[in-house]
């Protein structure tokens, strides 16, 4: 007995109706890139790239894809959406050199008769005009029955109508769209074995959206009912809420339907960056698959079970997707958590020292403080070379800055347990402060030591909310010395150094020597 997975064909429609996403339109340089990383890596069965007649930007975009995908071997895989006038669109398409034309035609008997004021028969007779010109000309032709999932539901036998008067000449896939995102499931399931019964011949193509986020779910119907080809979009554009993400379709069908696809699921997350940088539209943290957060265990119970076992993992490794698990460092982590970023950058901590990190790391993520294992070297070595003693304690502190004025500051401080009230200004937020302690240590008969050396950096390939490292080397009387401060406001992390050599002096000052 025969093995075979069944086949599912995927054509992805982001050049064409994925470009009907609100403020979205792909360059042709862009579209060229998209076209040929969708067939040669990502390796999809089919792309619709564009509408025919937009504009001449458009005919470029189409000419340049065509020509790339005749000379690399993919010929026949580049589509073009078109319309029942006759010449026109099948013109446009020969003229880049096109070889398949998506002929839009009306699926459902209320556009038929109030679009275009036409009955079936007339609309038929125009479709079968452009058909046989197209065909003419040597062109595949494939038809989309245009708000075909409404048109079925309110119109059956016109629908019918219109696929007995095009069954038998000629066209290799009809179409069906949810152009409106109305269906469930099980409306999926029972319209599709209807077709599929009734026109066991007919190649049926699904073309889902989801406005009901039913896309994905009312793909895996259609598949039941007998479909064997779908239409998705990466990162889910489309109009209004957007097509099938191509991602979770082709998650879904390979690991709950046992179903064989081309794709290469290698190539799905640049791809979706890809979209995301030229689209500028951004996917969601949480999206499955693409999204930034998903595979993140933030919990510290599921690191542990990981450690001790992978409890916490599933199907959906990173590794399929060609991306990493990560875990999350926050008020949620545990030591399993800091455990498993220590080992991702190689590096090793006593007990002792795990726990004085991950209380620092708590509290940080307390305050909502995003931390990322680029940050957490900034944190060891801070936390590291932070003393017990607290001679001065920063109590509150409020900065104000504005551009071609002075910054202001604000301080409340404790020293040897004494509340300190000061304000100072200067040329930016640190020199202010530096201003409004110094005028709180002159009570003391201390003030701060000359800066040597001031450096800021953020992790590598942090961002602009990352935590900020500054290392201050100060002047004491011809010894230099270094304090360490990390914040994600890199003003604050100036100050916290600047606390760390007033602690460590203040220490010396009563006779007990941090060296």
């Amino acid at each position: 007995m025969s093995t075979a997975l069944r086949t599912i064909q995927l054509m992805d429609t982001t050049l064409r109706d994925g470009e009907q996403t609100q403020g979205v339109s792909f360059t042709p340089a862009e579209k060229v890139n998209i076209a040929k990383a969708l067939l040669q890596h990502l390796r999809v069965d089919r792309i619709e790239v564009a509408s025919a007649r937009v504009s001449e930007g458009e005919k470029e975009a189409v000419t340049n894809i065509n020509n790339w995908a005749n000379q690399a071997g993919f010929a026949g895989r580049v589509e073009v959406l078109g319309f029942v006038d006759h010449t026109r669109s099948v013109d446009w398409i020969v003229a880049t050199g096109g070889q398949v034309i998506n002929l839009l035609t009306k699926g459902s008997e209320k556009h038929c008769r109030e679009q275009l004021g036409k009955t079936l028969e007339q609309h038929t007779a125009d479709i079968l005009q452009t058909v046989a010109y197209a065909q003419q000309q040597g062109l595949q032709v494939n038809v989309y029955l245009e708000d075909w999932s409404n048109g079925y539901a309110n119109s059956p036998d016109y629908v019918y109508g219109l696929m007995d008067n095009l069954r038998h000449v000629g066209i290799v896939h009809f179409m069906l769209p949810d152009t409106l995102g109305v269906l469930s499931p099980e409306e999926v399931f029972t319209s599709f074995s209807d077709m599929c019964s009734r026109y066991p011949e007919a190649q049926f193509d699904f073309h889902p959206h989801n406005d009901y986020g039913l896309a994905t779910a009312n793909v895996m119907a259609a598949v039941r009912a007998g479909v064997n080809s779908i239409h998705c979009t990466i990162n889910c554009l489309g109009e209004r809420a957007g097509n099938a993400s191509l991602a979770e379709v082709t998650v879904v069908l390979r690991d709950k339907m046992g179903m064989d696809l081309a794709i290469d699921e290698h190539h799905i997350f640049r791809l979706s960056n890809m979209i995301e940088t030229f689209s500028g539209k951004r996917v969601a943290a949480n999206a499955p698959i693409i999204g930034a957060d998903v595979f993140t265990q933030t919990a510290g119970i599921h690191a542990d079970g990981d450690s001790k076992g992978g409890l916490y993992k599933t199907k959906l490794s990173p590794e399929r997707f060609s991306r990493i698990r990560h875990y999350a460092l926050g008020k949620m982590s545990g030591k399993a958590s800091l455990k498993k970023n220590l080992e991702q950058l190689e590096l090793e901590l006593s007990e002792e020292n795990q726990k004085k990190v991950l209380a620092r790391i708590v509290s940080l993520g307390d305050s909502k403080q995003t931390i990322t294992t680029d940050d957490l070297p900034f944190i060891i070595a801070d936390v590291l070379e932070s003393k017990d003693y607290e001679h001065i304690k920063l109590l509150n502190c409020s900065i104000t800055s504005g551009l071609d004025l002075d910054s202001t500051v604000s301080i409340r401080v404790n020293v040897y347990g004494e509340k300190h009230l000061a304000t100072g200004a200067g040329n930016g937020g640190f020199d202010a402060f530096i201003d409004a302690m110094n005028n709180v240590m002159q009570l003391h008969n201390y003030s701060l030591p000359k800066l040597a050396d001031y450096e800021v950096r953020i992790p590598k390939g942090g961002h602009t909310d990352a935590l900020t490292e500054c290392v201050i080397t100060w002047d004491c009387d011809g010894e230099l010395r270094k304090t360490r401060g990390v914040h994600a406001n890199q003003v604050f992390a100036a100050v916290l150094a600047a606390l760390k050599i007033i602690n460590m002096q203040l220490h010396e000052l009563n006779g007990v020597s941090v060296a």
